[in-house]
């Protein structure tokens, strides 16, 4: 992408921390207007590279540049009030003997009084809180405050917005809701903004792409649809989703063997065995006495269910089916898998193949036999 597309570029970025090497030769485009996740595991970078972008960090070499303006480089390091970024911090940073307004006033440059009262005013009402604004931050809701660090961070009209973590301090019930609010708030602002999170669901409901990280190094950067179903690496495919991996070999250029049959890939084999990505969606159960898998749990969400099999050989596999429970633990079962899969070269096994796999996450309820 042409830099005058982008809000923001960082190029070659590395950060190390006493002997840890903690970002890795960073490479990030943000195109303006856009919402980017950037989505790793605790300890991958994601944090240390947003706060390189905000300034509070001074990376130990590469270059940032927000909307074409060079703002970190060697003898270049423009403190975070001149990089024109907003920041949302992870416990929102308020001030909380100020009031909402203030809160939100604090950051705007100089100007006539009658202005500032406007913007602020316009930043509230375009967050929800435009009756709010003489209340202290501590007489609002988590989501509340969220949106009045939301609000504090786009009132100077900033070229990109940065958020950290935005949504780890709300109970589970609130952050779904909050996340589309925010969502809303952010397109309707036409506002460009990198948000920095550990959670998939997170990152794939919001963003318009998403950068995955993991010791220090982005795997990928793509769309979440291309992310899910076209992942660059291993690491990408089991982090990003749920997912099971089977050992396969090679059966032709599309083709490999796995314990579950001939299966066909997207791409071309090009190494006799193949590490095989297996989506709990794409995997179909069905009523065999003689099939080679055993029912061993289910976790049932009303809309959904995903059913824990193990197969004769040990292995463990999980799909995801509709609400009907026709199933029950111990019963017997034969495997199919629907179209083509992705596999990797196999670089030998890992000793999470045969864990127990997770039930999911949310509430469930465990059904026995």
């Amino acid at each position: 992408m042409p830099q005058s597309d982008a809000a923001l570029v960082c190029h070659e970025l590395r950060r190390t921390f006493s002997t840890t090497l903690a970002v890795d030769g960073v490479d990030l485009t943000v195109p303006t207007g856009s919402l980017t996740a950037l989505l790793g595991p605790s300890g991958c970078g994601k944090t240390t590279v947003l706060r390189m972008i905000a300034g509070l960090l001074s990376p130990d070499s590469g270059t940032i540049r927000i909307h074409d303006r060079l703002v970190t480089a060697p003898g270049v390091a423009l403190p975070p009030e001149r990089r024109d970024v907003g920041m949302v911090f992870q416990d929102y940073a308020l001030f909380p003997h100020l009031s909402v307004a203030r809160n939100v006033g604090y950051g705007l440059p100089r100007r006539p009084r009658g202005a500032r009262r406007a913007r602020i005013a316009e930043v509230l009402d375009l967050v929800g809180l435009g009756d709010l604004g003489h209340r202290l931050p501590t007489e609002l809701s988590g989501g509340q405050q969220q949106r009045v660090a939301l609000a504090r961070a786009l009132a100077p009209s900033p070229a990109i917005v940065l958020l950290d973590e935005p949504f780890s301090n709300l109970d589970a019930s609130l952050r779904n809701t909050v996340r589309e609010d925010v969502r809303r708030i952010l397109r309707e602002a036409e506002t460009t903004a990198l948000f920095v999170t550990h959670d998939q669901e997170e990152a794939l409901s919001l963003a318009d792409q998403v950068a995955v990280m993991d010791a220090g190094r982005v795997h990928q950067i793509a769309d979440p649809q291309t992310l899910y179903t076209s992942p660059a690496s291993r690491f990408v495919a089991e982090f990003v989703g749920e997912a099971d991996v089977l050992p396969g070999t090679r059966a032709g250029r599309y083709l490999v063997d796995t314990p579950v049959g001939r299966l066909p890939t997207t791409e071309a084999v090009t190494t006799g065995n193949v590490a095989v990505v297996v989506r709990p969606e794409a995997l179909r159960v069905r009523h065999d006495d003689q099939g080679g898998a055993t029912v061993v749990g289910i976790a049932y969400f009303g809309h959904d269910q995903l059913v824990n099999l193990r197969m004769d050989d040990g292995r463990l596999l999980r799909a995801r089916r509709g609400p009907r429970l026709d199933l029950e633990r111990g019963q017997r079962v034969g495997l199919d898998v629907d179209g083509p899969v992705v596999a990797f070269p196999d670089h030998g096994p890992r000793s999470d193949d045969l864990e127990e796999a997770p039930a999911g996450d949310g509430a469930q309820l465990e059904l026995s036999a």
